[in-house]
């Protein structure tokens, strides 16, 4: 340890928290040209045309926040966990994964495309050699790490994608989520992946100022996109690479609320005899406001939830 762990974190926080915070208004003008916006219809619970696109101010905020501070970091002989080409291969999937997320946004794909395209996204980060190497101390062959590594992947981001239903709330779990994983990295000596943890968490802080309600901008599923295959490929490089079974919990337990609200919608759509990627009103954002709640109070409890989920899922990490 050389003294400098806490200051890098709070660094690459800071850097991408500023970086998403001054360039949100620039997606705003960017998205209206684009003419990436979405209108209330169906399950939607806006009244007003809102622009899509503030995940690409997440986006610039990461890939800056995490450049600075493993530029700053490796020339003082730190941040050794994360090899540069394991760097270069999460930003190269989650730009690729948000470019999915953009053309949904503008276009509205089809839920199979999409599912493919995650999913390709996904395998980039296969080459580079970021794939899940074991489970519970034990080796698995190459083949079976790759494929869990591309399940987790999609299923990561499909998840933070249905959460996506409120000013806010996605932004704001993914980022408490990531402030559980950086601790829990920090901890175990992965001084990278936590670093790239902070980067996520304040990229998402800098983005919720205009996407909390009443939200100026949604992130769109370029948002939800690139926040989840972050997410995924950053446990892939962290917590999956611990060798105690009871800590590779840690990311499904501070993702928990989206991972059981998704795991639970496709339950209930089968049961239903529907498609299991058919939209509907039902998740736990919409339960909630059909018991009356407000949109800030629904969003707030959840929060609650995420920051409790993710306390337990950095207490189940320490040693013994």
């Amino acid at each position: 340890m050389h003294g400098l762990e806490p200051f890098l974190l709070v660094m690459s926080f800071l850097i991408a928290a500023g970086v998403a915070a001054l360039t949100t208004p620039g997606a705003i003008v960017v998205a209206r040209r684009a003419g990436a916006v979405d209108h209330p219809h169906g399950r939607r619970v806006h009244v007003a045309p809102m622009p899509t696109w503030g995940g690409l101010a997440m986006l610039l905020g990461f890939a800056i926040g995490i450049g600075t501070v493993f530029w700053l970091g490796r020339r003082n002989g730190m941040l050794g966990d994360v090899p540069l080409r394991h760097l270069g291969a999460v930003l190269l999937g989650a730009s690729a994964v948000s470019v999915v997320g953009a053309v949904d946004d503008r276009f509205e794909m089809r839920a199979w495309p999409k599912l493919v395209g995650q999913a390709l996204c996904a395998a980039l980060l296969l080459p580079f050699g970021v794939s899940i190497s074991g489970l519970a101390g034990y080796p698995v062959p190459g083949w079976l790490g790759g494929l869990l590594t591309v399940v987790w992947v999609v299923a990561i981001v499909n998840a933070i994608n249905f959460i996506d239903g409120l000013d806010g709330l996605a932004a704001g779990v993914v980022g408490i989520a990531s402030v559980g994983l950086a601790a829990v990295a920090l901890d175990r000596g992965q001084v990278g992946a936590a670093a790239m943890s902070a980067a996520l968490a304040g990229s998402a802080a800098g983005f919720l100022p205009y996407n909390f309600n009443p939200a100026r901008i949604f992130m769109g599923d370029l948002g939800s996109h690139f926040l989840g295959y972050a997410a995924a490929a950053i446990a892939v490089l962290g917590t999956f690479k611990i060798a105690a079974s009871v800590v590779l919990l840690t990311p499904v337990v501070a993702l928990a609320v989206p991972i059981l609200d998704t795991l639970w919608a496709m339950i209930r759509r089968y049961r239903m005899g529907h498609s299991i990627a058919r939209a509907d009103r039902s998740h736990l954002h919409h339960r909630l406001l059909e018991r009356g709640l407000s949109q800030r109070q629904a969003v707030l409890i959840i929060y609650a939830v995420t920051a409790a989920c993710s306390a337990l899922a950095v207490a189940i990490s320490w040693p013994g």
